[in-house]
Parts: C-alpha cells; sequence; structure tokens
C-alpha cells in the first residue's frame, strides 16, 4: 500500500510539472506586434541574447505587425500556455486598445498571464527650435492668445502622442487642434519643417533629434525628470497636474500559463534586466529599466486600463 501511495505521490508531481518540463530545451520566441528597426523591436533584440542565456534556451524575436498589435497579440493568446510563446507589448494594445475599438479579437484581462513590466517610456513634448516656448507651460499659454487652435500631432488617432496631448489640453486650458498622422515618423518630420507646433513622443525616438538640435524638448510628461534631459522640467513641476503618460512596455505570457513558469520568467527577465550590458544599452536609448513582479504588472494594466478607456469615452476618440 505504501509502493502505491508514493508512486501516486510521484506520478501526481510529474504531472504538476510536465509543462514546464514540455518546454524545457524548446526555443522561446518573443512576439513583437510592430514591424522590425521600431522601438518595441529595439528593447526586444537588446533583451533576447541575455534572457535566453538566463532562460538556458534560444529566444528568438518574432515580428507580427498589423492591426494596431491585435495580430501578434491573438497569435500569443492562441498559444500553448508553457513559457515557449511571450508577449512584449506597449502599453497601446494591452491597455488602450479595449477602449479604443468596438470589436477586439482578444481580451488583455482573460487572454494573457501578466510576467514583468520590462521599461517605462516617458512622453516628452517637443517642438521647432525655433519655437520661442522654453516651457511647456509657455506653449500652452502662447496657444490661449491665439485665436485659431494650434495644431499638435500625433502617430495616430488614440496612440499615446495624442492622449498626452488631450491630458495637456484639460490640464492647461491650451487651444489645441490634434492633428493625426499615419506613425511618428512623419509627424516628427512635419515638426522639425514647422508645419505643426509640436509633438509628445517617447524619450527613445526623440532624443536623437533633440540631441541633435532639431527637436527642443519642452516638458517631460512624468513623475520626475529624465536623466538624459535633466534641464527639462516636468509639468508637474510648472504647476500643470494630469499630463503625465508612460507608453510603458511589459512581457506577457498566454494565460493558463503555470504559476512555476510564470514565476522561472519572472526571475530570468529580472536577471537579463540587471545585467550591465543591457542596462547600459536600454538607459542610453532612453528607455528606463523597471521590472515588476506579476502581480504589480497586473496592477499596472487595471490602472491605465481606466485611465485611458475615461480618457477616449470623455473626449469620444475612435480608431481609424
Amino acid at each position: 500500500m505504501l509502493r502505491i501511495i508514493l508512486a501516486l505521490i510521484i506520478a501526481t508531481a510529474a504531472l504538476a510539472s510536465a509543462p514546464v518540463a514540455a518546454q524545457a530545451g524548446k526555443p522561446v520566441h518573443i512576439v513583437v506586434a510592430f514591424p522590425p528597426g521600431g522601438p518595441v523591436d529595439f528593447v526586444a533584440r537588446v533583451l533576447s541574447e541575455q534572457l535566453g542565456k538566463e532562460l538556458g534556451q534560444t529566444l528568438i524575436v518574432d515580428n507580427k505587425p498589423g492591426a494596431n498589435g491585435a495580430i501578434g497579440a491573438e497569435f500569443v493568446a492562441k498559444s500553448a500556455p508553457d513559457g515557449t510563446t511571450l508577449w512584449l507589448t506597449s502599453v497601446g494594445a494591452i491597455a488602450v486598445n479595449p477602449a479604443l475599438y468596438a470589436k477586439l479579437s482578444y481580451d488583455p484581462q482573460r487572454d494573457f498571464a501578466p510576467v514583468s513590466l520590462v521599461v517605462n517610456n516617458v512622453e516628452v513634448l517637443v517642438v521647432n527650435p525655433d519655437n520661442p516656448a522654453r516651457t511647456g507651460a509657455e506653449f500652452a499659454a502662447a496657444t490661449k492668445q491665439r485665436k485659431e487652435p494650434t495644431p499638435m500631432a500625433s502617430s495616430g488617432m488614440g496612440s499615446m502622442p495624442h492622449l498626452a496631448l488631450e491630458l495637456l489640453a484639460d490640464a492647461s486650458g491650451a487651444n489645441l487642434l490634434h492633428v493625426p498622422y499615419k506613425g511618428a515618423a512623419p509627424a516628427i518630420s512635419d515638426v522639425i519643417g514647422g508645419q505643426v507646433a509640436g509633438f509628445f513622443g517617447d524619450v527613445p525616438g526623440l532624443i536623437g533629434h533633440i540631441k541633435g538640435g532639431r527637436l527642443k524638448p519642452i516638458g517631460i510628461a512624468a513623475a520626475k525628470r529624465h536623466s538624459l534631459l535633466p534641464e527639462v522640467m516636468t509639468f508637474a513641476e510648472m504647476g500643470i497636474a494630469g499630463v503625465d503618460s508612460d507608453n510603458w512596455y511589459a512581457l506577457f505570457a498566454p494565460a493558463r500559463t503555470p504559476h512555476a513558469e510564470i514565476e522561472r520568467l519572472n526571475q530570468a527577465l529580472r536577471r537579463a534586466l540587471a545585467s550591465e550590458p543591457v542596462r547600459a544599452k536600454l538607459i542610453g536609448s532612453g528607455a528606463d529599466p523597471a521590472p515588476s513582479s506579476p502581480d504589480e504588472l497586473a496592477a499596472l494594466l487595471r490602472r491605465d486600463s481606466a485611465k485611458w478607456a475615461q480618457v477616449i469615452r470623455e473626449k469620444r476618440i475612435k480608431a481609424e
């Protein structure tokens, strides 16, 4: 009888560890729902080698762009919950899209298991160097002196640059005209060319233009100043509260991935982000490495989903 009981215990333990054992030695795919060369892809590729070492597995960055992140998200949601298919996403596809689109092929709360926050990417307001405004407060005040609204670019309807400018308009009373573009690159070009007055964007996507003197930073939409732009005040320091906008990137696994595997992935990611070469590349780009627990990421997702849903509802923003 004792032998039978022991055999049952061993068999149960083997079954419990089966999902983890099944993925041992298999390559891990990090799905990026955007084309190669973009900021999310950059972070994935900076992480990939070191994270692969920490996991003891080959790590492959798999680009699946399209439908504002939905194609990549749906692929991961339908993948086996064994830790071999992960989703590195910006805040838009996971926390903004549910409020922006009437129908989605995935449910962020139901279809994914949080692994960890990866980086924070705060928004910075930039203008043409010829613009006389030295701060975001001066920029907002100047718009109120003009009869016509001041045109501000975004990378598209419901994008983080769009939502950030809506927060600025509400917080400061700035008289702004939203001009949506198809992506950040043409929006930035038109700020440099003087066709539009300003643009909110992630520091990593703008730091090269700022250092090259093609754009002037005049406000940080975060609780503290940015390490690469220490002279640029936050909007709160200017007396304009409520503009904070963080286009964070985070790692998710398919729902029903075992807790033990989520924890293994989380600890490996923490070690990878603590690696000095990885940290140096991310910080040098303007991204802020910020690992978290799965529960902390889940709470952040709930907060930002509610925050951006309220902005989208109040401003009646519709997807293009």
